[in-house]
């Protein structure tokens, strides 16, 4: 896999010949948030770290596009879906809720847990696995559904 960085970086230029002002912006912002982070930590971050970023930046739109339907200010939650759909394109594929039911399944089984006290035992090693193709509140809910079943 190439590194998010410097496709990010090359899409950006790209934006900027073709005079996409829109996705442009998008791209800045990711990059600045990536550079942030870097500042922070005072650590280059590895491709592992920026799909975190990103996946923060996603679940930030999802939420902001949820808060602005229920407000009634389709405008901004179609901007913000745009912004969502551009940070998708450097995402890893995400997983279907049936192959996440799979994999929740076997960690069930290895873990040996019966009932939705056992949650916890079982979220770990989901997200683990899943780690950058699956969101939480989905891991979250499906787990919920096999140990209630």
């Amino acid at each position: 896999m190439e590194d998010p960085k410097a496709v990010i970086m090359a899409e950006l230029k790209t934006a900027m010949k073709n005079k996409d002002s829109d996705r442009r912006n998008v791209l800045r912002l990711l990059q600045s948030a990536i550079k942030q982070i870097e500042v922070d930590s005072r650590k280059e971050l590895d491709s592992a770290g920026v799909i975190d970023v990103l996946q923060k930046e996603g679940k930030k739109r999802r939420e902001a596009i949820a808060d602005m339907k229920k407000a009634g200010r389709d405008e901004q939650a179609a901007q913000e879906a745009y912004e969502l759909g551009v940070i998708e394109e450097f995402l890893p594929e995400q997983l279907s809720e049936q192959e996440i039911a799979t994999i929740v399944d076997e960690v069930i089984a290895d873990v040996g847990a019966s009932s939705p006290k056992d949650m916890g035992q079982v979220m770990g090693p989901v997200m683990a696995r899943v780690k950058g193709q699956a969101d939480g509140k989905v891991v979250s809910k499906i787990v919920k559904q096999q140990l209630s079943s």
